[in-house]
Parts: C-alpha cells; sequence; structure tokens
C-alpha cells in the first residue's frame, strides 16, 4: 500500500471557491487600518482584504465543513458539528471547545467570552482563553427554541435571543438572570441587527416582516414587508445615510429609507441563490454579499437612486463544473463548463484575472430584459466545447454543444461573452427537433473552422468567422449511430469520428472522402486526439482504453484496469502519459512507450473531467458535486518519482483533496511504513573489473607530472622575492590541495631550537602505508594518500622512496606493486600511467641495478602491453565504423 503523497501527483490548491452558505464576517485591523473579510469555503477560512478583495490567508482546515462563523477583534471562531474552534492569525487553531452534544447553528463572541447556542437548545457560554464551560442555559424547545442571538450596543453582559416562536429574551449572562420578556409578533425570528441608534434593534421575521424596535422601552418605531420569503440578513448604512438593508432567500435585495420609512430601491438578482450574508462597510458607502451561489460581491452607492453596483467581486460555478480544459499554450487559464450553464475562465496564476464569459442565451437582447430568473431563452448547460487561441482576437474562438440542444455556440473570450453564431444545420433552421443534439465539437488548430458531430450520425464544417456551413461528411451522415467524439489533427489534414456502432472513421478535411474505416471491439464513449504525436486515445463502453496510431491506423495500446465508465482523459504534453479518470473514483496515469500504468490514486468523488496543463506542470481536475477545480502538481518536475511499472495487486490510497492554497509540509510520525519511491542511483567506482576505468580527477592533477621540471623552470622568478616590511601572521598549515591546519600539539613539541636530525629524516604518511602494504597486499590507502596531493607533492613523495631520498628499495617495490594492483583492477587506469611514468623518469638508474626491481618491471610491462593491445583494438574497431558511416553511400 503505497503512502499518500508518494505518487506522481501532490494535491496543490483548488480554484474557483469563493463562498458557501455561511454568513461572512467582516472585522475592522486597528494596526492595518483594513477592514478585513472572513468567509467559510468548505472545511477552512478565508480572509480577504476589502480594499481589493485579495485573499491574504488561508486557516488550516478541519476535519468537517464549516457550518458557523463569527469573529472578535483577535479570533476567528468556525464550527463544525458540535464542535467549536478559534484560529489565530486567521491559520492556526489555537483553541477548540467541546461540550455541545448537537450541532451549533448561533455564535456570538462577547469580550473574553464567547456563546454558542446548538439545534437542541443549549446555549453555552465559553471561556475564550481556559476554554472551560462559563455557563450554560437549557432552553425548552416548545416554548423557546433559540433562531436568533444579539448582543445589544451598550448593554452590558446582556445578550438578546430571538426565537421560532416569536418572542424575545433579554439575559444577564454574569448573574444568570432573564431580565425582560418581549411578547414579540407571533412569527419565528430568523435574524437580529443592532441599528446606529443605542436600544434600537432591527428584528427580521419568516414572513418577511422587519421590524425596527427600540428595547428600553418595548416599542415598535417601524415596520417594513418583504415579498420574497423570510429576511436572511439585516445591515445599516453608517456613513450618513438612513438606509437599511434586507437580504431574501430568492438573491434579491430590498434597500429601505429609515427617514421617509419606505422602500427606496431594490437590487434584483444582487445572487443566484439565498443571500447569506449582507454587511455595510462602516463609514463608507460599500456593501459586501456573500451567497452559496459561490460568489462574493463588494457593492458601491455612489450613483443616484440609492442603487449599488459591482466595484469587486469573486465568483466561481454555483453548481458543478462538468468540463474543463486549459486554453492556450501558456498554462495559465482553464476554462470551465458548469451545470449552472455558465462559461468561465478561471487563472492559476491569480484570482484577479478570472473571467466569466456568461450564460449561453437563445436571445441575448430578450434575456437581459427578463432579468436571471425568469429567462426563458437561457440555454441548457455546455456538455462539450473547444477553444483555440490563433486567431481569437479576430473572431470567436470557443465552440460548445449544449445538453439537448442541436444548435452549437460559439464564445469569445476576448470579449468575455457569447459569440455572434448560432451553428446548426441548414434543414433544422426551422423545425426544431426534440430528439437529435448535437454531441461532440472540435475547432482546428488555426481557429478557422469548427467540426460537429450530431447524435443522427452526422458531422458538419462549419466556418468560424462567418458561422457559414462548408460541408458534411459521408453521403448523408457520418456514421450510423451517434457520434461518440471527434478530432482534427494538427494540419488540417485529417478528421478523425467515433460512432456508437463501434466504428472509427477518417475523412479527408478538405475533399470531406472517406480515407479508411476501423472496427472497434466495443463502443467508443469518447475520443482524444494528442496533436503534436498524432496519437488517439480511445475510451470504449467496457471500461478498458485504447491507443490509435494515426499513422499507422492501429490500436498500438489497450490498458484496462478501471471499474466504472470512463469520463474523461488527458494527454502529457509530450504524449508520454495518458491520464484517465473513472465513475469508480480513481485517477489513472498509462504510460505509452512501455504501456504500463504508472500511477493511480483515489479522490473522495469521482473526477467527471481533467486536462493537463501545456507546461506539464498542472494536472486540473473536476468532481461530481463539487464546485471547485483541483489542481494537482506533476512531482516529477521537481522531485525523484518512481515511474517504474506498479504490481498488479497495487492498491491506491484515497488522496486528501487539496485546498485554497498550496499544501503545509505535514511533519509525518516516524512510524509510518517507508515510501515506495525510487532511491536516486549513485553510480559505484567501477561498473565492471573487466572495463577499463578512469578516476574523475581533473587533468591538471595528473597529465604533467612528467614535465614538473620544465614547468618550474618556466615558473621561476626573475629576482629574488623582497622580504615585506611587516611580515603578516598565518597559521600554519599541512601541505596537500585541502588548506588544514597544523594541530596545537604539534606546535608545542618544537620547544628546542636545536636540530633534531631524527625529525628530518622523518617519514611520510604515504611512505608509512606502503611499508604496511607490503606484508597486508592493500594498497587502497597509500593509493588514496596520493590522489588527494597536488602534482608537486606527488613527485616529492615519489623521490623520497629512493634510498639517497631516505627511501627503500622494499618500498620501491611496494609502490611498483600499487601501480601493478591498478593495472590488474583497471581502474585509475590513467593516474597508473602517470605515476608509472614519474617514478621511471626519477629512478631509471636505481632501477635498472637491482634485479628485484627489474623482475616486477617486466611484469608490468606485459600488463600493460595487454590492457594497451585489448584498448587499441577496440579503439581501431570504432574508427572503422565512424570512418565508413561518414563515407559509405548509405
Amino acid at each position: 500500500m503505497a503512502r499518500e503523497g508518494a505518487g506522481l501527483f501532490a494535491a496543490f490548491r483548488v480554484l474557483g471557491c469563493f463562498s458557501g452558505h455561511v454568513p461572512h464576517v467582516l472585522r475592522y485591523h486597528g494596526r492595518h487600518r483594513e477592514f478585513y473579510l472572513a468567509v467559510a469555503v468548505g472545511r477552512s477560512v478565508h480572509t480577504y482584504n476589502v480594499k481589493k478583495l485579495g485573499i491574504v490567508a488561508v486557516s488550516n482546515t478541519l476535519p468537517q465543513d464549516i457550518t458557523c462563523l463569527a469573529a472578535d477583534r483577535m479570533l476567528i471562531f468556525a464550527s463544525y458539528d458540535s464542535i467549536l474552534h478559534a484560529f489565530a492569525r486567521n491559520k492556526e487553531v489555537v483553541h477548540t471547545y467541546e461540550g455541545h452534544k448537537a450541532r451549533i447553528h448561533l455564535l456570538q463572541p462577547f469580550g473574553d467570552h464567547v456563546i454558542s447556542v446548538d439545534v437542541d437548545n443549549v446555549l453555552i457560554v465559553w471561556n475564550i482563553q481556559s476554554e472551560e464551560v462559563y455557563l450554560q442555559i437549557d432552553f425548552d424547545k416548545a416554548t423557546f427554541a433559540v433562531s436568533a442571538l444579539l448582543h445589544p450596543s451598550t448593554y452590558l453582559n446582556k445578550i438578546l435571543l430571538g426565537s421560532e416562536q416569536g418572542t424575545l429574551q433579554l439575559w444577564n449572562i454574569r448573574s444568570n438572570k432573564l431580565l425582560y420578556l418581549f411578547p414579540g409578533w407571533g412569527l419565528a425570528v430568523t435574524t437580529l441587527e443592532q441599528a446606529p441608534a443605542v436600544d434600537v434593534v432591527a428584528v427580521g421575521l419568516v414572513s418577511g416582516h422587519i421590524i425596527v424596535h427600540n428595547i428600553k422601552y418595548d416599542e415598535t418605531l417601524m415596520k417594513f414587508q418583504q415579498d420574497w420569503g423570510p429576511i436572511t440578513a439585516i445591515s445599516f448604512r453608517t456613513d450618513g445615510h438612513p438606509v437599511m438593508a434586507a437580504g431574501s432567500p430568492v438573491g434579491h435585495i430590498a434597500f429601505w429609507d429609515l427617514e421617509e420609512k419606505k422602500l427606496m430601491c431594490q437590487m434584483q438578482d444582487a445572487h443566484s441563490t439565498a443571500l447569506a450574508g449582507l454587511t455595510f462597510v462602516p463609514g463608507e458607502p460599500l456593501l459586501i454579499t456573500n451567497g452559496a451561489d459561490n460568489a462574493l460581491r463588494v457593492w458601491i452607492f455612489d450613483g443616484p437612486g440609492g442603487t449599488g453596483r459591482v466595484l469587486r467581486s469573486r465568483m466561481g460555478h454555483s453548481a458543478p463544473p462538468t468540463k474543463v480544459r486549459y486554453h492556450g499554450q501558456n498554462g495559465k487559464q482553464i476554462l470551465s463548463a458548469g451545470q449552472d450553464g455558465t462559461l468561465q475562465s478561471f487563472s492559476t496564476v491569480h484570482e484577479k484575472f478570472n473571467k466569466s464569459l456568461g450564460r449561453g442565451s437563445i436571445n441575448k437582447k430578450k434575456s437581459k430584459k427578463k432579468g436571471l430568473k425568469l429567462d426563458t431563452m437561457a440555454l441548457p448547460p455546455i456538455t462539450s466545447f473547444a477553444s483555440e487561441v490563433a486567431h481569437q482576437s479576430d473572431w470567436d474562438g470557443i465552440v460548445a454543444c449544449h445538453q439537448g440542444y442541436i444548435t452549437c455556440t460559439t464564445w469569445n473570450y476576448q470579449k468575455t461573452s457569447m459569440g455572434a453564431h448560432k451553428l446548426r444545420p441548414e434543414e433544422f433552421s426551422k423545425l426544431k427537433p426534440v430528439d437529435i443534439h448535437a454531441t461532440a465539437v472540435d475547432i482546428t488548430s488555426c481557429g478557422n473552422f469548427a467540426v460537429i458531430g450530431m447524435s443522427t450520425g452526422q458531422v458538419d464544417v462549419y466556418n468560424m468567422q462567418s458561422g457559414i456551413h462548408r460541408g458534411r461528411y459521408g453521403k448523408e451522415t457520418a456514421h450510423e449511430g451517434a457520434i461518440r467524439g471527434l478530432a482534427v489533427d494538427g494540419l488540417n489534414q485529417l478528421v478523425i469520428t467515433a460512432g456508437s456502432e463501434g466504428l472509427i472513421k477518417f475523412w479527408k478535411f478538405k475533399t470531406k472522402d472517406l480515407v479508411y474505416s476501423t472496427e472497434l471491439s466495443s463502443s467508443p464513449s469518447g475520443i482524444l486526439l494528442h496533436r503534436d504525436s498524432g496519437i488517439l486515445g480511445i475510451a470504449f463502453d467496457d471500461f478498458t482504453v485504447g491507443v490509435l496510431d494515426i499513422e499507422t491506423r492501429k490500436i498500438v495500446r489497450t490498458f484496462s484496469g478501471h471499474h466504472g465508465q470512463i469520463n474523461d482523459m488527458t494527454f502529457s504534453p509530450d504524449g508520454r502519459w495518458l491520464i484517465t479518470s473513472s465513475m469508480d473514483c480513481s485517477i489513472k496515469t498509462w504510460d505509452l512507450p512501455s504501456g504500463c500504468l504508472i500511477d493511480c490514486f483515489l479522490v473522495d468523488s469521482a473526477a467527471v473531467s481533467l486536462t493537463m496543463s501545456p507546461t506539464g506542470d498542472f494536472l486540473a481536475s473536476a468532481h461530481v458535486d463539487n464546485l471547485g477545480i483541483y489542481l494537482w502538481s506533476n512531482r516529477s518536475l521537481y522531485s525523484l518519482v518512481s515511474l517504474r511499472p506498479l504490481p498488479a495487486d497495487y492498491e491506491p490510497s484515497l488522496v486528501t483533496p487539496p485546498s485554497t492554497c498550496p499544501m503545509q509540509d505535514v511533519e509525518e510520525s516516524g512510524d509510518e511504513e517507508p515510501c515506495d519511491e525510487m532511491i536516486e542511483y549513485v553510480s559505484p567506482e567501477q561498473l565492471g573489473e573487466q572495463l577499463v576505468t578512469l578516476s574523475l580527477l581533473p587533468e591538471s592533477r595528473w597529465k604533467n607530472l612528467i614535465n614538473l621540471d620544465i614547468i618550474k623552470k618556466k615558473n621561476k622568478p626573475r629576482e629574488p622575492p623582497k622580504v615585506p616590511k611587516s611580515a603578516p601572521f598565518f597559521i600554519p598549515t599541512l601541505p596537500g590541495l585541502i588548506p588544514r591546519y597544523v594541530p596545537p600539539e604539534e606546535e608545542n613539541d618544537r620547544q628546542s631550537k636545536v636540530v633534531n636530525l631524527g625529525v628530518l629524516a622523518q617519514k611520510s604518511d604515504f611512505y608509512i602505508h606502503l611499508e604496511e602494504a607490503l606484508s597486508t597486499n592493500e594498497y587502497k590507502a597509500p593509493l588514496d594518500l596520493l590522489k588527494s596531493l597536488g602534482p608537486s607533492n606527488i613527485e616529492l613523495e615519489l623521490r623520497g622512496l629512493a634510498p639517497e631520498g631516505g627511501g627503500s628499495m622494499e618500498v620501491m617495490l611496494s609502490f611498483l606493486r600499487m601501480i601493478g594492483m591498478m593495472l590488474n583492477k583497471r581502474y585509475n587506469f590513467e593516474l597508473a600511467q602517470a605515476y608509472l611514468a614519474l617514478f621511471l623518469k626519477l629512478h631509471l638508474k636505481i632501477l635498472s641495478s637491482e634485479p628485484k626491481l627489474l623482475e616486477e618491471l617486466s611484469k608490468l610491462s606485459m600488463q600493460l602491453e595487454e590492457t594497451w593491445i585489448h584498448l587499441q583494438a577496440l579503439f581501431n574497431q570504432s574508427l572503422c565504423v565512424l570512418t565508413y558511416m561518414k563515407s559509405a553511400l548509405l
């Protein structure tokens, strides 16, 4: 079982997640003098600055989705189920409060305390620092089910509670006393909000009424009503305009003038779903809203009539994306089509570059008049699309087909809107058949033509610039069954179509002639062409994957291993890997050259679409019931990853999906199994004993050993060196290429100034090692020592081996045996030659007069000759082949 995170892809971050159904929280940072916005997204809290709506922090993830959020000056409180956590620095959990038995649904920070209410009607006041329960109050659900919570401004130690029965209670938390019971209005309270005036509170009811009430005298000051259902949020402007805003479950916002006591204006479809949170920024004409439609918006009120316009926004898909594709070759934009009917572009660099191309519509002008909710002209969601950047600044560069719809639409990336043309066959221009729809689209690499396949089996070509129909493949239909996939090659030579009857056909792009047809083993569910390499991936209905080479038109690879419908495929930029996702919740990477599965991991929910970056750095995936687009980083680009085939019994591990920010490195416990990653290969000193191996020393250490005397003569100074006036102090060092300091003990030994002849005749380390080697026959130590010395020191050591230099015949014999060992083992080959040459040059007279040394030399001579003849034969053979390759007419 492989450990999580040890595979080819590592969770990086998620794109397009901005808001959930939990109301946001606005905080003021005194030192920064700036407002910050905290929003719960899934299991983490995102913090944005209001100034630019840029994300400044993402908290660590909690075990489950956050259901309630609140904040005070220092901490952010977030709860899931019955557990409450406190985040410090917008990031790490510093406090955990456990004591509730049911899900927490209301939170209120309260000085040194925080109040939480669960759905079982238990109110607990916690001491923030000690995490202890300060007070617990149990309410009877039948008589007072707490539904709203507020600390009225200037009311010391007091909280106001609203109930589903409609009554309100004012409690003193310190003395644990019920101070006052408000009879209410007989309708459930949904929200309580403090007005800018002291003692005044706005009460939102389930009927859509808003009561502005004075709690000091229990008097209703004014009453308003909305027609859109319960009040979800209330906020007051504090920049000099007496305006109150109220949110609704359908996404509309109403603005009430408190002086005139009437409706001032309304903003319909501020969000496409229920309004979760609504907050005016204190002292500024800015309103912040968030909703379950995955949108976060800042509205500014600077126009006439009191209505607002969107100043800044962050929005993703409000329904899960169904298809994602990288747009262009720089790997910075991902186009995504969602079940909400929109086409959006997400930037992998920064959220400010995100774009929404809007919803598809039959008639844009009529749709604009009708508004979002009543739009009968809206097109169904996009099922498939293709994009090309070649001519996107001149005309539309995206073509898309819609669910169960016969007409294909074009889209313009530059204008971020739906394009000018509706592409459909001419015979259906007046008739609207119910059972015929477009199933597959592709766009040529030049951006001039769109090829569209239908459920009837016909394939048409259209011009992208003019929208004119340019022809059809086959007499009437290209296939007998529905078109399951189509692709155009990189040079507009071939069109490849796959039909549900199990045939793949190759057509001439220009002449529309059928070139070749082949029957597949099973019905294809989709195809994908890698244009650069001419490799076609085919997903079959029997959960297998085939790879077809369009040059030879043969299936060259077949992969089986998925246990569910194959949803999507993508190729790596170099065409080596095919990555597939299936309904069995697995994502598998197949290596095409070796035909093996090299990576596999499981995700919580099945990936419905996959796309790999043209630069190869990320894999992007969209999942069932998930609003975000998940980015997985390709670990092979920055670390060593094993690309060995996975064993047949390999069990993939479940990988945690990425959060909004890049994953933090979590310290892993030491008792975990070792990761099955490839260990870095370290080349041995010698690959094989029969091979001649050279040392890795630079040439300067051995090449000029024989010419040292000439070099010394050349480098001799013309005049003697002048002694400096005050010689600086130098720490004495030992001879050698690597500078090493003389240990202090050695200096302490030299107390007498009388020259000691024993010191002069001291044996060197090299000499001692050679002496030892005579008995042990181990020559590694003297050789390593010699390799660490520079050319001058080597000459000095070799001179000292002769009797007149303080050496002996035995040590000279030992040196020759060391050279013999090097030639025998065939390693450090060039060093053996250089050392032997210098040795012969220095001691030729002694060597010729000593029979023992002569005998050793004759052995060495034979060894050298054998090795050299063998090498010469190999060199000659290679040179011969090279000469032939250069000159022969092949």
